[in-house]
């Protein structure tokens, strides 16, 4: 579904990303882990169109995403979860899922829309419940379920996620991941980037270790979960911080 061979990108005449090369098969997780600074948001913000600056070749089913605008990608297939959630405070719940099938507007019914919403709040159900309230008066994990449930109106066919379990105490990272692999069994395909490496190898089905803008390991979740070198560097503080939780 997407394929990224040699891929580059810079922030001016800062690289961040080099040469680099994965696959997401349709129907799957993929999980990219690293540390702050590997370049994953970098190639996130690649695939989903807020990289201006970038070689290589970088296709979802086919299509070159070269020099396509984010709203372009989004009418291909494409939605991001951004790192952060870009939350707008004063918007209800219930108008965040219609701005999350905006581009949707000039081919698709109001009534549909409203369904899809009443949808996507079956998987959250705390969101029909705050469906009226200021997105800013959320908890922070009611904030994370409502970016996903944004993204998920744009009916994507691959869904890209940025550290989702970011500020999230354990058992709000695991309702939200199982939710993911619900998504997963419905068909959805998923791109994961995570610190929490273990938490992210444990839904995925494949990943790819990024290291200082490049891929220097690959395999599958089962694979990486069970390589010394990622348990070193990656999953030994990861799983304190799963366990113990962060506010």
């Amino acid at each position: 579904m997407l394929r990224i061979r040699n891929l580059s990108g810079y922030y001016g005449r800062i690289q961040a990303l080099r040469g680099v090369s994965l696959s997401v098969r349709a129907g799957e997780i993929v999980a990219l882990i690293g540390a702050n600074g590997a370049g994953k948001s970098t190639l996130m913000k690649a695939v989903s169109g807020l990289l201006e600056a970038w070689d290589g070749i970088m296709e979802f089913e086919k299509v070159s995403l070269k020099s396509r605008k984010p709203p372009a990608i989004v009418d291909l297939g494409v939605s991001l979860v951004p790192e952060g959630r870009w939350i707008f405070a004063p918007m209800s719940v219930r108008d965040h899922l219609r701005l999350g099938a905006y581009s949707r507007r000039r081919r698709s019914d109001t009534a549909a829309i409203e369904r899809d919403a009443d949808a996507v709040m079956e998987l959250f159900p705390i969101l029909r419940e705050r469906a009226a309230q200021a997105a800013g008066t959320l908890s922070g994990g009611e904030q994370q379920m409502l970016a996903i449930a944004r993204a998920l109106m744009a009916r994507p066919k691959l869904l890209l996620l940025d550290e989702p379990s970011m500020g999230l105490a354990p058992l709000l990272v695991e309702k939200i991941f199982a939710t993911l692999v619900q998504l997963r069994d419905q068909g959805l395909t998923l791109l994961l980037v995570e610190q929490n490496a273990r938490a992210a190898l444990r839904i995925a089905d494949r990943g790819y270790v990024l290291e200082t803008g490049r891929v220097v390991l690959q395999g599958t979740a089962a694979e990486l979960l069970d390589d010394q070198e990622v348990k070193r560097a990656y999953l030994g503080r990861d799983y304190r911080e799963f366990c113990e939780g962060r506010d």
